[in-house]
């Protein structure tokens, strides 16, 4: 088993649902951290996360999380273990405000 450790990032520059991360074929993934920044001056803006399955069955994580203006947040207060052809999805609720990055680690 191989196991590698690696990130992935989005500036949500739409309201539309921006797919981040796909488990890849034969991977089981464990996301160790969500990290949502808020480079907006003075707004804050609601993030929203899912997780759709391999039937695409949608699982809500965070429902219009409110993220302050300037700050940071961590949403995962412990690991989320993902399945290959998982699919990680973030939704900003006002555009060019909010980035994402995602630490997982890979098991193949």
């Amino acid at each position: 088993m191989a196991h590698t450790y690696k990130n992935s990032k989005v500036d949500l520059t739409t309201t539309d649902d921006t797919s981040l991360y796909v488990v890849p074929e034969d991977t089981t993934s464990i996301i160790k951290s969500i990290l949502v920044s808020n480079d907006d001056t003075s707004n804050a803006s609601h993030v929203t996360v899912t997780l759709l399955n391999t039937a695409n069955d949608v699982f809500s994580l965070f429902k219009q999380k409110n993220i302050t203006a300037k700050t940071t947040e961590e949403l995962l207060t412990s690991p989320l273990v993902m399945n290959t052809d998982e699919d990680l999805k973030f939704q900003a609720e006002n555009a060019n405000d909010l980035h994402v990055i995602i630490s997982y680690l890979e098991i193949t």
